[in-house]
């Protein structure tokens, strides 16, 4: 197989992976998108941010059948909304600024972090 050929069929099973998780989990998809889209040659920076480009269409299809079923509380939309911009926003900002090894150590901290909150 030629090697953009391969290149394409890895993204493609990277964005299966992704779209799986976030859907069945109700997000996390990049999580696993940063280190995937790693593996298929982007690098730290260019992987965090794509990774959330990633996320927004499959974020609005899950929502989308989530909600058909009934699975979500406007109550919280606004506020959550609110701080997820701010947020995002932020991180932003501070992705540009920080070195590639810094957010690799922050967003590896935060994995650690979910998988042991989950576990108690």
């Amino acid at each position: 197989m030629e090697r953009k050929t391969m290149k394409n069929a890895q993204r493609l099973v990277c964005g299966a992976a992704v779209g799986v998780a976030n859907s069945l989990f109700g997000g996390g998809g990049g999580m696993i998108a940063v280190p995937l889209l790693q593996k298929t040659g982007l690098d730290e920076k260019r992987a965090h941010a794509t990774a959330i480009l990633l996320i927004l269409p499959v974020s609005i299809l899950s929502f989308l059948f989530y909600a058909l079923q009934g699975f979500y509380d406007p109550s919280v939309l606004i506020p959550t909304a609110l701080g997820v911009t701010a947020g995002g926003f932020l991180g932003a900002k501070l992705l540009g600024k920080m070195p590639a090894k810094t957010v690799n150590l922050v967003f590896a901290f935060l994995q650690a972090a979910a998988g042991v909150f989950l576990l108690i």
